[in-house]
């Protein structure tokens, strides 16, 4: 029966869909429970009491138990390695080959296990695991009144299936083996007035189906999305000749434009900046912009665009688009630009 669960542990799971999540690393805790079988022993038994000793086979019949403990470990991103604590609890009916009668027994054992599990797909939503363990078992067999405790060494194998809720909260359902060496037993007491005396040792295999809840801590917050991209306001641009502030044939063009856009845009505000060259005093260029502005605003109007709509700016030789020295002409510095907000 081990080596059948053994084998059944190395055999990698079928993939399941699921939803692809991004995997994430960390520590983790969580909380397990389920139930336990205790597979029937037959040991070897010696008893004193009453004036008579007899050695014989010990035969016990386990009942179905349960199990209940909680683990600490690190997710890898796929490996996985844990500290796992896990109390099991069982009751049995046992009699002794040549005595008359049976008695109630009672199975109970602390294991302390370290595991190492393998999540295959583990950015997926449901994940399949395998995994193996080793340890030490606390166990304690009392009968007729009187109890008996040792300490073994333990292992196990898990065979099982996750499923990652979210990137902190994980559910996970297992089956296992676990099994130790065969605990010992060497008791006496008083049972209705007579003395008694009870050893032996007796196999432990168990099987149990066990369900978690794990929380991993550290799991990244998600990230915020980008700002959207700033919003450009429409914008034109008409050139002049140098010195001058009456517009081109392609400069009413481009104004035709921009009174277009206003007009679909239906309720819009216009600004309309001069600016001028290097070339010439500077009190006279900012003269000169503030004209080259009005003239775009009168065009604006004659193609529908209402005065109040529109504010006229007169920068000079402020806001170069062509960086030059003073006293240069620069055709494109010669402009008024066109701003619908």
């Amino acid at each position: 029966m081990k080596k059948a669960l053994f084998s059944a542990a190395l055999v990698v799971a079928l993939p399941i869909g699921a939803h692809a999540q991004v995997p994430t690393t960390g520590f983790y805790i969580g909380a397990e429970g389920g139930v336990n079988w205790m597979l029937n022993t037959s040991s070897n038994t010696t008893f004193w009491g009453g004036g008579v000793s007899v050695t014989g086979t010990t035969n016990a019949y386990p009942n179905t138990g349960w199990a209940a403990g909680g683990m600490i470990g690190y997710d890898f991103g796929g490996p996985r390695v844990e500290l796992e604590g896990v109390y099991r609890s069982n009751t049995a009916t046992a009699n002794i080959s040549g005595i008359s009668g049976s008695a109630g027994v009672s199975f109970n054992q602390t294991g302390i296990m370290a595991n190492v599990l393998y999540d295959f797909m583990s950015g997926q939503t449901i994940t399949p695991y395998i995994g193996a363990g080793a340890g030490i078992a606390f166990t304690n067999a009392a009968a007729l009144g009187g109890s008996s405790s040792s300490t073994q060494f333990a292992y196990q194998g898990i065979v099982g299936v996750g499923w990652n809720i979210d990137s902190q909260f994980r559910l996970n359902l297992d089956g296992r083996y676990f099994g130790t060496t065969s605990p010992t037993y060497n008791y006496s007491g008083n049972f209705a007035g007579t003395a008694y005396g009870l050893n032996g040792s007796y196999p432990n295999n168990n099987f149990s189906i066990m369900a978690s809840l794990q929380y991993k801590f550290g799991a990244p917050a998600e990230a915020a999305p980008p700002p959207p991209p700033p919003v450009q306001a429409p914008s034109f641009m008409v050139f002049f000749d140098w010195d001058r502030a009456n517009l081109s044939q392609q400069a009413l063009a481009t104004i035709k434009q921009a009174a277009d856009a206003y007009k679909a845009k239906g309720n819009a505000r216009i600004t309309a900046t001069g600016h001028t060259d290097t070339s010439g005093p500077e009190s006279y260029n900012m003269a000169l912009s503030l004209r080259r502005a009005n003239a775009v605003k009168d065009a604006l109007v004659r193609d529908g665009v209402p005065a109040t709509a529109i504010t006229v700016i007169g920068k000079g030789e402020q806001g170069l688009l062509v960086p030059t020295a003073d006293g240069v002409r620069e055709p494109q510095n010669r402009r008024v630009v066109i701003v619908l907000q």
